[in-house]
């Protein structure tokens, strides 16, 4: 969130008072740049707003010395952590119009993390998945609050401290003129994706099924980013966007009843679907975080962030560790 880094930093900021230049900003460029690091404040309290997701009051967040204590020596001696993302996973990352904020439910998490943590935690902006990935394995990050998919191949180089579950579906033009209602029925059509995502993976074997059943391959369109693949969409480059069910409905939201979502109650090639912040592989991150998360789940704060962006239905009951399976 662009917001100085004072004790009076409150969260969650509503949603609606930020989502509209960010989006407006990466659906022009089709896409969003490298960002320069932003910081986010490390305070010694701060109270948040609107009600917290058990017992309905402002949950105080001062810094826990204990968890600060596990820290690697370098972050506490720096007092900082640089997380990296992709800018563009709505509503959980949201790259703003000026290039340099960041806004979304990660980044009211991060924020409160950073309070409870004692340390500023700097965001920037890689240019796609792969990049967000191998940065963090080649030290060049600290981490990705994300969400990021968690998935077995990704595991033997990254850790994954899951603390969203997802859903895949296809997002559509109005009325489904396609008639794209599940991946046998993605046959012959245009569908876009994520490129370096599991669902660029899901869709690419499924192309193989199709040819193999005696049906048109999918034309398979992959994106670096989620705003490039919805304009593809909404511009008619493309019949569909597969992709996360949470940032394809706040897309849809935003697209003033020219696109609706298709596919939704089915597997859609995945099994159950985790997402996380990801560290490098047996970083000592990984449990400070757990434990973090966990934190945040009990006093509520947790809950407070992801009802106020409309995630209510991507929560979990408590974080885990590399808790995603096959893709």
């Amino acid at each position: 969130m662009n917001i100085p880094n004072r004790s009076t930093n409150r969260f969650p900021k509503r949603a609606g008072l930020v989502v509209t230049a960010a989006l407006s900003c990466c659906l022009v460029l089709a896409g969003c740049g490298a960002n320069p690091p932003q910081s986010k404040g490390a305070t010694d309290s701060s109270t948040g707003t609107g009600d917290g997701a058990a017992g309905g009051t402002k949950p105080e967040l001062t810094v826990d010395k204990g968890l600060n204590a596990l820290l690697p020596e370098k972050v506490r001696t720096s007092g900082k952590l640089v997380s990296v993302n992709n800018g563009s996973f709505p509503p959980y990352e949201i790259a703003g119009s000026d290039g340099r904020s960041l806004t979304g439910a990660s980044a009211d998490l991060s924020e409160a993390l950073g309070q409870l943590l004692g340390v500023k935690i700097e965001h920037v902006t890689a240019d796609g998945l792969p990049s967000v990935l191998t940065g963090i394995k080649a030290g060049r990050y600290d981490l990705a609050i994300g969400p990021i998919g968690d998935f077995k191949d990704r595991q033997s180089a990254n850790d994954f401290v899951d603390w969203a579950q997802e859903f895949v579906v296809f997002a559509v033009k109005k009325g489904n003129p396609q008639g794209i209602k599940d991946l046998d029925t993605a046959c012959g059509k245009r569908i876009a994706v994520m490129g370096g995502g599991s669902a660029e993976a899901v869709i690419k074997k499924q192309s193989e099924k199709c040819v193999t059943d005696g049906k048109p391959a999918v034309k398979v369109q992959s994106y670096k980013d989620q705003p490039g693949s919805i304009l593809a969409v909404r511009s008619g480059r493309a019949d569909a966007f597969f992709s996360s069910q949470a940032p394809l409905t706040y897309f849809v939201s935003q697209a003033k009843g020219e696109l609706e979502l298709a596919g939704k109650g089915q597997s859609n090639g995945f099994n159950d679907l985790y997402q996380g912040a990801v560290v490098a592989k047996d970083s000592p991150l990984r449990d400070v975080l757990l434990k973090s998360i966990q934190k945040l789940i009990d006093n509520g704060t947790y809950g407070q962030i992801m009802k106020q962006w409309g995630l209510s239905a991507n929560q979990l009951d408590k974080p885990g560790v590399n808790l995603g399976g096959d893709a």
